[in-house]
């Protein structure tokens, strides 16, 4: 029986097929995405993967139902999986905020899940890093959000010369409609449109602009004129200031689809161009107003990064480590009398930190030996019995010595560390 479409299963390093995921490698982007965010001072949460279909719709519109693995539980609710963190997280701070002082830093790890068409880089399912800044209204926020985007992505090896961070503005877009008084529509279906010029023909383009009563030449020349609005430049003259100016570029051609954008937006793309967005986010200041309804108004901001694309953009660059999947020692019983003075040095090994096993059955050494070596252990300790002592075998090096723990403890370290 095999898993289902768009699903994946996490296997430990070597997987033998193309399409398996290394659990090492997840393992590795969570540990790098926890570490930078609480370098920034980010704080941790989480929330159920299950929500009210309420919460998303109220969000994102009744739309956004045929994207979603929704039910009606036992308890006759309207329920889904959570398709992402943002709602969930408005949802937390309109009910908790006044315990928190502000501004409010949170990142979280959800697992995340849409019923949608699989494409390169999307699946049905897949984790994110998302960040939220909630309660602060200056341009500082934002550009603090995106300094730790880049980080995120230096942590893991990229440079400038592999990333950039395409920087938006629903503001400026709105300054744009306000001096065409031809304009005629709704904002949102306008803004779906530019946020998918990039991937329709130049024809259809026009075509569906001027159901708005504008064409694609004059938004073309707004998007190439790339004028920043003062709270534009006030981001990148902050990110200038800490040095990360040349991993970002204004682009009006990002606009971000989503309807409750209001302010900066922003999404981050490969340099060659081989890759969906890495990440994508903005600011959101209505929304905990309309999750709560009306009952908390707080300014926010955020942004989410996928494990997929990451994963697949690190492959690529062959910037995902080596996954050390070796033993540093194997204890071997070679008289089956001393079975527990085995067990407890197995057992103080693993207590000090060292990566130890043995064998679960009664075996022959030499078989003993082999499993020693299809573990990949650096090293074999025999008990010896009397005094505690312990001879240590260097399958690298080829000599072997007997230890007290204490000399063979220091002596393990030392070895492993050099190596």
């Amino acid at each position: 029986m095999d898993r289902l479409p768009g699903f994946r299963d996490f296997l430990p390093a070597p997987v033998a097929q193309k399409d398996l995921w290394e659990f090492e490698a997840r393992d590795y982007l969570f540990s790098k995405w926890r570490r930078v965010a609480s370098a920034y001072g980010f704080r941790e949460y989480d929330g159920p993967p299950l929500e009210p279909l309420e919460l998303l719709t109220k969000k994102s519109g009744e739309e956004i139902v045929g994207q979603l693995y929704h039910f009606e539980d036992k308890g006759n609710r309207k329920v889904a999986l959570r398709p992402e963190m943002t709602p969930t997280l408005a949802r937390m701070i309109a009910a908790n905020e006044r315990q928190y002082k502000k501004p409010i830093k949170w990142f979280s790890i959800p697992q995340l899940f849409r019923y949608e068409r699989k494409q390169k880089g999307r699946l049905r399912e897949h984790f994110q890093l998302n960040a939220d800044i909630v309660g602060e209204t200056g341009e500082g926020a934002d550009a603090e959000l995106i300094a730790l985007l880049i980080d995120v992505l230096r942590s893991v090896g990229l440079t400038a010369e592999d990333f950039v961070i395409r920087l938006s503005s629903r503001e400026a877009w709105q300054q744009y409609l306000a001096s065409h008084p031809e304009f005629r529509g709704d904002d949102y279906g306008f803004f779906q449109v530019v946020d998918k010029l990039e991937r329709m023909p130049e024809e259809v383009a026009d075509a569906r602009l001027r159901e708005f009563g504008l064409s694609l030449a004059s938004i073309q020349e707004f998007i190439g004129a790339g004028t920043p609005t003062p709270a534009l430049q006030q981001v990148l003259d902050n990110l200038g200031a800490r040095g990360l100016d040349a991993f970002v570029k204004v682009d009006y051609g990002i606009i971000r689809g989503l309807a409750y954008y209001t302010g900066i937006v922003f999404e981050a793309f490969d340099r060659r161009g081989e890759f969906r967005a890495i990440a994508g986010g903005g600011r959101y200041d209505q929304l905990i107003q309309l999750v709560s309804d009306g009952k908390t108004d707080l300014p926010a901001l955020g942004f989410g990064m996928g494990d997929v694309v990451l994963l697949e953009l690190l492959r690529s660059r062959q910037l995902l480590p080596e996954w050390d999947s070796r033993l540093d020692v194997y204890c071997l019983l070679e008289d089956q009398n001393r079975q527990a003075d085995l067990l407890g040095l197995l057992q103080w090994l693993r207590d000090q930190g060292i990566r130890a096993d043995a064998s679960l059955t009664s075996i022959k050494p030499n078989k003993q030996f082999r499993q020693a070596a299809d573990l990949g252990a650096r090293f074999v300790a025999t008990p010896q019995g009397e005094g505690g002592l312990v001879r240590l075998k260097d399958l690298h090096l080829r000599d072997e010595q007997v230890l007290s723990r204490d000399d063979l403890l220091a002596e393990l370290r030392r070895r492993l560390k050099e190596s």
